[in-house]
């Protein structure tokens, strides 16, 4: 798509940092220099005054991933798109809409029983391909701690964010991204498969609660 639209050799393209290389990469196949914004605390997605920021006179695009299955602001994004003169492409996932009714079934009972995480914002049309919540803290530390407690009780959980893309050597930026180095730090994904059973989901919240007291409380 960045080649079909002309963007190549001597462009920037305004992308994430938090989430998959194959963006950057795919910038960088094109002929152009991807550039990293930060991205909005809640919705994981470019945050459009950061995007504002990061653009120059060589940039050509921007390139919006919808996070986890929260969506972007994309008026806001084609707004700055559109102020600038420039493309807004986007990528996400989609799932049937049955899988994503009971994805935020299990989503709601997380919502209501979990202590000691701050559970994820539900709103702009949220589908939970993945349910991440913040384990509060000091970081990686308690978050990792927090994850290997739940392994050792059974509760399948992943890390959604190892290593920002401005971390990995291949891309390396001196680059100030605090939103995103936070939620690379804190983020969890607690799983809200459509196969799990109320049994599953109790014994979820039954591990995580019993170790949220031991984390500072979210505010």
């Amino acid at each position: 798509m960045l080649r079909a639209a002309g963007v190549g050799v001597g462009d920037e393209v305004v992308v994430p940092a938090f989430g998959n290389v194959e963006v950057a990469q795919a910038v960088t196949l094109a002929g152009a220099l991807p550039v990293f914004a930060d991205i909005h605390p809640v919705s994981y997605c470019l945050d459009a005054s950061a995007v504002e920021a990061a653009i120059t006179p060589r940039t050509a695009a921007i390139v919006v991933v919808h996070r986890f299955g929260r969506p972007a602001d994309m008026a806001r994004l084609l707004g700055v798109g559109q102020r600038h003169g420039l493309l807004v492409l986007q990528e996400g996932e989609s799932a049937p809409y049955d899988e994503v009714a009971q994805r935020r079934e299990r989503a709601c009972y997380l919502d209501g029983k979990l202590r000691g995480v701050r559970t994820p914002d539900g709103g702009d049309g949220h589908t939970y391909q993945q349910y991440v919540v913040r384990v509060p803290g000091n970081g990686r530390p308690d978050r990792d701690a927090f994850a290997r407690a739940l392994r050792s009780k059974g509760v399948e959980c992943r890390v959604p964010v190892k290593t920002p893309v401005h971390r990995l050597p291949e891309f390396r930026r001196c680059v100030s991204l605090p939103e995103t180095e936070r939620a690379a730090d804190e983020t969890l994904a607690l799983p809200v498969d459509a196969s799990l059973t109320k049994r599953d989901m109790q014994r979820v919240v039954a591990a995580c609660n019993a170790l949220g007291g031991l984390l500072q409380p979210a505010f």
